[in-house]
Parts: structure tokens; C-alpha cells; sequence
């Protein structure tokens, strides 16, 4: 599978393979989900990343916000690590570039993104 490149975050928008994309998005075995949304907004919980999970990865790159208000419940690392994925929460700019770095040490198939592109 070709490399997913994701760039040019900014607050509210966020490019993938050079097309903008303007709501919250997940990114799972290399193809764009877009439109994703919690069940409680600004918490994340496995029913969010039901297709995550299905798929998955080696690593879950979750984007948290431009300030990073996003933010996993409590047992989610260790749920997701029960099943052998890896999370890793980061503010949205700052998981963008570890998503990329992921991408290219292990394929974008191993990696998984889930970010929120405001607050």
C-alpha cells in the first residue's frame, strides 16, 4: 500500500495526500474516514474506534486538538493495548508528524490516526 502523507495542519483544517479536509477524521489502513465524531464530544472511548480496533494496528496516533483538550477516557490505553495496539495521544500538529513518522518506519497499514482538528 502506498504511503499516506498527511501535512499542513492548522487549527480547523488538515490536509491528506494534498486535499483539505475540514471536520475530524480517521485515517485506518491507509484510507480517510472523514466525518468522525465522539459519542461524548471531547472524550474518546473504544465505541469511537470500533473500526480502529477491527483493523487493527500496531499504533494509534490520536490527535487531541490544537491546545490538546481531546482527551482519552480512562482504560483506554490499556484496552487498546490488550489488544496489541499502541496508543499514542498527542496535541493534532504534533500527531500529525508522528503519524508520518510511523507511516514511514512501518507502513501505513501498522498505523492508525484518529484526530480532531479544533480546540
Amino acid at each position: 500500500m502506498d504511503e499516506v502523507r498527511v501535512g499542513n495542519y492548522r487549527f480547523g483544517e488538515v490536509e491528506v495526500d494534498g486535499r483539505p479536509f475540514r471536520r475530524d477524521l480517521k485515517i485506518v489502513r491507509g484510507r480517510v474516514r472523514e466525518g468522525w465524531w465522539r459519542d461524548r464530544g471531547h472524550a474518546v472511548g473504544e465505541a469511537d474506534l470500533v473500526d480502529v480496533i477491527e483493523a487493527r494496528p500496531a499504533v494509534l496516533v490520536l490527535g487531541t486538538g490544537a491546545s490538546g483538550l481531546m482527551r482519552p477516557d480512562p482504560g483506554l490505553e490499556e484496552a487498546l493495548a490488550a489488544r496489541e495496539i499502541r496508543l499514542e495521544a498527542l496535541p493534532s500538529a504534533r500527531a500529525v508528524e508522528r503519524f508520518n513518522e510511523l507511516c514511514r518506519e512501518m507502513g501505513a497499514e501498522r498505523v492508525a490516526l484518529a484526530i480532531h482538528l479544533t480546540c
